[in-house]
């Protein structure tokens, strides 16, 4: 059995977009959905990845079925797709929760453990067992022996053994979340716990089956659109390190989809820039010792679900996507707005703001534009609405944010910036620490960013970091000061 790699399942999961989009602008949108398996997998054909056909078909029809915004968990298996297209047509708002897991796609791995290979040579030094805080390893018959009761899965023992005898067993979307949770049922297979789940999209990268899923809401903007309703597409400046096209082109490929207008997230950010610098400067003169960014969605939802405690310390400034729908709603209440993300934190954020009416990651786009043989290079130019400045459109970045705010501080008032660039189970401790002590030695002004080299680096984009920001450098760069933008 072949195991996929991260490109091959995003391939699938392109494959899949491209043919609902191409389904629901068909004549018959549930038979040529429901045909979508058995056209990829017909009768004869090679079974490149699972065990026969006809588990290859169950797991195209989940994929679809996350393609079509539905929970598999709650999909009756006895459903044709046809039935299931026909509810996600009918339904009249995007489900809850933003992720989804392919059962039939789960590996169910083993469980996480460390365990002692048959390289292991019981030396005399034995600095496994002398390392060990928990007493759960000893050499018996000159092995050394692990004792799962008492094994915490440090993996210290590992990390010493001069033999590199000690290996660990990881379960990928398990190791990857950062708050636990993502775990096993009663069946071995993957589960998550939205109670917990801050939505920051990791297990979705980190599964080399692609069992992890978002929900799409690429029908319900679909079907706005054949409605005749007005959408407004939000673009978050990390899209433009995306595509082979220029910020400009790429705005005129959008409205050759059937959007009213396109406009720059950006706009929002030089808000947010400004509304931060003021709070962070009162903060200051308040005694206060730190206060952390608010525009990261993921970590909002990290706040919120798991360190209540440092609420006090976070800014009440509002992400750019707030501001910026809010303005559009205000200009054209009869108006939809699309918010084009690079993440799966951003769907929960939607949820939560009435002024983001859907959500549409980067995969989706891309895949839209396949479907109807859109060309982002070759299209023309379309100016944007307003210029946006270099630090609002740098927000994409790591470090982005806290550049953004000090740009607009005067000297003697300047923050001391400390990034967290990546949420992960070391950087959440600090973070806990921070809010415990009252106090960040390293900064007071702390940028928090659930992905590792900021929204450049989230979960749903298509290009590779470097060239991705290689590209969006070059627009930032042509971009004016924000001072120039925020008096006008």
């Amino acid at each position: 059995m072949a195991i996929n790699t991260p490109k091959q399942t995003s391939h699938l999961k392109r494959e899949i977009l491209v043919r609902l989009i191409k389904a629901y602008l068909s004549e018959n949108f549930g038979e040529n959905t429901r045909k979508i398996p058995y056209d990829m997998r017909p009768k004869g054909s090679e079974v490149p990845f699972r065990c026969c056909i006809h588990k290859e078909r169950a797991i195209l029809r989940d994929r679809a079925i996350a393609g079509l915004g539905l929970s598999i968990e709650e999909a009756d298996d006895s459903e044709l797709l046809s039935t299931l297209a026909e509810k996600a047509e009918n339904r009249t708002e995007p489900e809850k929760n933003p992720l989804t897991v392919l059962q039939t796609a789960c590996q169910g791995c083993v469980p996480s453990r460390i365990f002692v290979t048959d390289l292991c040579q019981g030396c005399v030094a034995r600095p496994c067992e002398s390392t060990c805080r928990f007493g759960a390893i000893k050499v018996e018959n000159g092995k050394s022996v692990i004792d799962p009761s008492k094994c915490k899965n440090c993996g210290m023992c590992a990390q010493v053994c001069p033999y590199q005898a000690i290996a660990r067993i990881i379960v990928p979307c398990e190791n990857a979340c950062p708050v636990g949770a993502i775990t096993k049922d009663e069946d071995g297979l993957a589960r998550i716990d939205f109670e917990k789940c801050i939505s920051c999209g990791k297990c979705v990268n980190a599964c080399p089956f692609g069992a992890v899923h978002e929900k799409s809401q690429i029908i319900d903007i679909l079907k706005e659109i054949k409605n005749g309703k007005k959408l407004v597409a939000m673009v978050a400046p990390a899209i433009f390190g995306q595509l082979p096209c220029s910020p400009k082109q790429l705005k005129q490929a959008i409205l050759s989809l059937g959007f009213s207008d396109v406009v720059e997230v950006a706009e929002g950010a030089d808000i947010t820039t400004k509304n931060e610098a003021a709070e962070f400067v009162e903060r200051m003169e308040a005694g206060q010792e730190f206060m952390t960014t608010s525009c990261c969605a993921g970590y909002n939802e990290l706040v919120e679900k798991h360190i209540p405690e440092i609420k006090p310390f976070r800014s009440e400034t509002k992400t750019p996507a707030y501001y910026t729908s809010e303005m559009i709603k205000k200009e054209q209440p009869e108006a939809l707005t699309v918010f084009f993300s690079p993440c799966v934190a951003k769907r929960r954020e939607a949820l939560q703001n009435p002024n983001i009416d859907y959500v549409l990651n980067y995969e989706e786009l891309g895949a839209w534009f396949i479907a109807l043989n859109v060309q982002v290079d070759a299209c023309g130019e379309s100016e944007f609405r307003k210029e946006s400045s270099a630090q609002a459109r740098n927000f994409a970045v790591i470090g982005g944010v806290a550049a953004a705010v000090n740009s607009l501080l005067d000297d003697d008032k300047k923050a001391k910036a400390y990034v967290v660039d990546g949420l992960n189970k070391q950087s959440i401790r600090d973070l806990k620490k921070f809010a415990k002590d009252g106090k960040c030695d390293l900064g007071n002004l702390i940028e928090v960013m659930a992905c590792p080299g900021g929204c450049l680096g989230g979960s749903s984009t298509v290009n590779a970091y470097k060239p991705a920001l290689k590209q969006l450098t070059a627009y930032v760069n042509e971009s004016p000061e924000i001072k120039e933008v925020v008096k006008k």
